[in-house]
């Protein structure tokens, strides 16, 4: 989608009524028979324009893929999002994002893909990327923060994720699962994957990759009890460019405010009380070693506090936390 036909668009969206195509033609400057073409292109692209002789054309709805010409549309940052990359397919959008930072690409710059050949999730996990489903986005950062802070941007990362989620569809019950998911129902629906390039006392840049299952209808079998989407939990389906915007917006105001911060604490009483843990007995797999407690809460680091009955509290800064079952005599 070039600029010209950019700005027909955002003009038809800011409208939401009828114009004309010789409104159109006049207020840009063109032919009415160029504005049919961009309106042409709009349609090829995915929306949907209604034309009515005698009133002109109407926005019916955005093609809700995740290119950056409509996430911008809802755009309220200063920098996230602001530079776009999009591919129809790609291996890793972590992967081509940390390219990008790499060779310089700004804070702010994000890479979306439509599908991922190669998608990861934590510890080395397949995550899996269905085309013209899901997002599948990576967020490049240049915080002015220590670099032992960094872990606790994940943490920033999924409460914005909740509550882009929370403000747009209030049915859903989602949870946010320490340190990097978030889960509806018990099954989830998106998670996240930061990594980090730096040396002693400096961060060159940090890659959040976030993955949110929007509008898949089934999973494989070894998923279905693992995983759901916001199609499944709203029983309607989701514009893309739409809800990373809206993540994108949150993030960024969480992301501004922790920089001012000295740690987390601006934002715990959030992460807390939407905490899928709190409170619950849960075991820590550290893969050398297995701890079991209550979750106390939070650290202003980010840790996960638990206590393990021997009257102390440990803070635990890595690990897969899942619950602990309990079992009774019938």
């Amino acid at each position: 989608m070039n600029d010209f036909t950019f700005r027909i668009l955002s003009r038809l969206h800011t409208a939401r009524t009828y114009l004309s195509g010789e409104d159109l033609s006049g207020e840009f400057g063109i032919t009415r028979s160029a504005v049919w073409k961009h309106i042409s292109r709009l349609r090829d692209a995915g929306c949907r324009i209604e034309a009515l002789t005698g009133s002109g054309y109407r926005l019916i709805s955005l093609s809700g893929a995740p290119v950056g010409k409509e996430v911008a549309l809802f755009l309220t940052t200063r920098t996230a999002g602001r530079m776009f990359h999009y591919h129809k397919e790609t291996a890793s959008t972590n992967l081509l994002a940390k390219k990008l930072a790499a060779e310089g690409a700004p804070e702010g710059t994000v890479v979306a893909a439509d599908t991922q050949s190669a998608g990861r999730g934590r510890l080395g996990r397949n995550w899996v990327s269905p085309a013209g489903r899901n997002l599948y986005f990576s967020l490049i950062l240049r915080p002015s923060v220590s670099s032992l802070r960094i872990p606790q941007i994940t943490l920033l990362a999924a409460a914005a994720i909740h509550r882009a989620l929370s403000e747009t569809f209030s049915s859903i019950n989602a949870a946010i699962k320490w340190p990097n998911d978030i889960l509806s129902g018990g099954r989830k629906l998106c998670g996240v994957l930061c990594e980090m390039q730096s040396e002693p006392g400096l961060t060159h840049f940090v890659v959040v990759g976030i993955g949110i299952n929007v509008n898949q209808e089934a999973f494989p079998d070894e998923l279905r009890e693992k995983a759901t989407s916001l199609l499944l939990e709203t029983g309607s389906s989701v514009s893309r460019s739409e809800l990373l915007a809206g993540v994108l917006n949150r993030f960024e105001e969480l992301y501004l405010q922790w920089q001012e911060e000295d740690d987390l604490g601006f934002i715990l009483p959030y992460l807390e009380r939407y905490s899928l843990l709190q409170g619950m007995d849960v075991i820590v797999d550290q893969f050398s070693r297995e701890i079991t407690g209550t979750v106390r809460g939070i650290a202003l680091g980010g840790e996960l506090v638990l206590d393990t009955g021997d009257g102390g509290l440990l803070n635990i800064s890595s690990g897969e936390a899942s619950l602990r079952k309990t079992y009774t005599n019938s």
